[in-house]
C-alpha cells in the first residue's frame, strides 16, 4: 500500500535541508582562522603590506597598504566573489599600491587553498598569491 506524501511536505523538507548546508565558502576549506599576507600580484612580488582574513561565514576583511577593508564573500568554493567592498579612508604613501590591490581583489573569481598558500585568480589570467602568517 502506498501512502501519499503531500507535495508541500516534500518542499518544506528540501528547504530545511538547504538551510542546514553550512558554510560552503573558501573559509570552510582551509582559509579560516588564518591571516593571509599578499606575497605576489600577477607574478610579481608585492612589496607593500596587505592581508586577507575570513573572520566569519560570508565575510572577508584585512588590511591594505594604507587602510582596512571588508567585503561580503559568500560564493561556494572554489569560486570567489568579493562584493560590497568597504574601505577606511586614511592616506599614506602606498595609496597607488593599495588601489591596485583592492581593484585586483574585486576581480578575482577562483580560489585555491593549498598548505600555507592561498591563490585567488580570474579568467583574465590575473593572480593574487597569499602566504599564511607565521
Amino acid at each position: 500500500m502506498r501512502i501519499p506524501i503531500p507535495l508541500g511536505l516534500i518542499c518544506l523538507t528540501g528547504l530545511g535541508l538547504a538551510a542546514c548546508r553550512g558554510d560552503e565558502t573558501i573559509a570552510a576549506y582551509g582559509a579560516a582562522e588564518i591571516t593571509w599576507h599578499l606575497a605576489e600580484m600577477d607574478g610579481l612580488p608585492f612589496n607593500a603590506a596587505a592581508s586577507l582574513q575570513f573572520p566569519e561565514s560570508g565575510v572577508i576583511s584585512g588590511s591594505a597598504p594604507c587602510n582596512s577593508y571588508s567585503a561580503e564573500q559568500d560564493a561556494p568554493y572554489p569560486w570567489f566573489d568579493a562584493q560590497k567592498l568597504s574601505v577606511t579612508r586614511m592616506s599614506c604613501g602606498d595609496l597607488a599600491a593599495e588601489g591596485r590591490f583592492l581593484q585586483a581583489l574585486q576581480t578575482m573569481t577562483l580560489s585555491e587553498v593549498s598548505g600555507g598558500m592561498l591563490i585567488l585568480s580570474n579568467d583574465a589570467g590575473r593572480e593574487l598569491v597569499f602566504r599564511a602568517a607565521e
